[in-house]
């Protein structure tokens, strides 16, 4: 193992099991200390189990989980250098705030003098100063949040873990915690791990993130190049609206129902699909280089404020066998049913899917 691994989390050929069903099938997944990781998917696909483990909630059927160079496997929960904030936060109805953060460090018999010194620290770190005798129940939806934070962090873990601790708040709030998380880990330096199903909650706070489906990871990668390169379609579709096209090679180039392309990378395949992304294609009056495919007819335009998502088809085709093009576009451009336009698609942007 490399020092880079050692110092972080290391996951190595998981597999866990529950009855007949296989949530996880040989994970191998590495995060690097200090950084903020997220594990995406969709319900079902392992990534809360996978969390599990790591905290020690779960036990794998085989495999290893290292941390700092250690193996944790089999180690117990309580022994960890691990804590966990949960998606119902878990805070004590009948203690105060502040009892509600000291309550790991009375349990671990941490001297009273250090408890105040510490717990002080973080509810002030989190903006919670004043709040001490409060009672769960007298705060908002993201006071009780950050305060489910503060209690996982006055331990100082190695590690935090966080089980989509922000899918109860409304999309307003939800927006302004995504920022606020992001900043306090960035402040702390310390190791984030996230579950989430949302994409956009993804991109907006992880250095790196796993795409996950059925138990395997898909992809790992920074948010922009999963985005923008996504391994196969299911990462393409998952990580925001792609459009899918069939395609087959010919020499250079790759033909499709809606014409003969140049990507940047040449296909592995000789058959197979290509990816493009709605917002990298351009709308034009058509150019006399490659790529322009012209007289696509507009079906349907939806405005959506600062963007306008245009359905468009070939002209001169039925509807119904005709091959569908999304693009997004700013919604200062005035597109209706039955326009005619001209789209380039960049080279660099249509991605072969494996």
């Amino acid at each position: 193992m490399t020092g880079q691994i050692e110092l972080g989390l290391l996951v190595a050929q998981v597999q866990k099991s529950f009855g007949r069903h296989n949530a996880l099938k040989g994970v191998d997944l590495e995060v690097r200390e200090g950084e903020f990781f997220t594990l995406l998917g969709p319900s079902g696909c392992g990534k809360t189990t996978l969390l599990r483990l790591i905290a020690g909630l779960e036990l794998p059927d085989s495999g290893h989980i290292f941390l700092g160079g250690l193996d944790i496997t089999r180690l117990s929960a309580a022994k960890r250098e691990v804590n966990t904030v949960f998606q119902s936060y878990a805070l004590f109805p009948h203690l105060d705030i502040f009892e509600n953060v000291a309550f790991g460090l009375r349990a671990r018999q941490v001297e009273p003098a250090e408890i105040g010194r510490r717990v002080s620290g973080k509810l002030e770190l989190l903006g919670l100063s004043g709040l001490e005798k409060r009672y769960p129940h007298q705060l908002s939806g993201g006071q009780k949040q950050r305060v489910a934070l503060a209690r996982a962090l006055v331990n100082e873990p190695r590690v935090l873990l966080l089980d989509e601790p922000m899918s109860a708040l409304d999309a307003h709030l939800r927006a302004q915690v995504q920022e606020d998380l992001r900043r306090l880990q960035r402040e702390l330096r310390q190791t984030f791990i996230l579950v989430t199903h949302d994409q956009d909650e993804a991109m907006v706070v992880s250095d790196r993130l796993a795409v996950m489906r059925e138990g395997v990871i898909e992809q790992v990668g920074e948010p922009r190049e999963v985005y923008s390169r996504p391994r196969n379609q299911f990462v393409a579709e998952f990580l925001g609206a792609a459009n899918i096209i069939p395609a087959r090679r010919d020499g250079g180039r790759v033909v499709t129902t809606l014409g003969a392309f140049n990507l940047e990378s040449a296909p592995r395949w000789d058959e197979g699909r290509l990816a493009i992304r709605p917002e990298r294609i351009v709308l034009g009056e058509g150019g006399a280089d490659g790529n322009w495919v012209r007289a696509m007819e507009v079906r349907e335009a939806i405005y959506r404020g600062q963007s306008l998502d245009v359905w468009l088809t070939p002209g001169g085709r039925a509807e119904a066998e005709a091959p569908r093009v999304r693009v997004r576009t700013h919604s200062r451009d005035s597109l209706r049913p039955g326009d005619k336009v001209s789209l380039f698609f960049p080279p660099e942007d249509l991605v072969a899917l494996d």
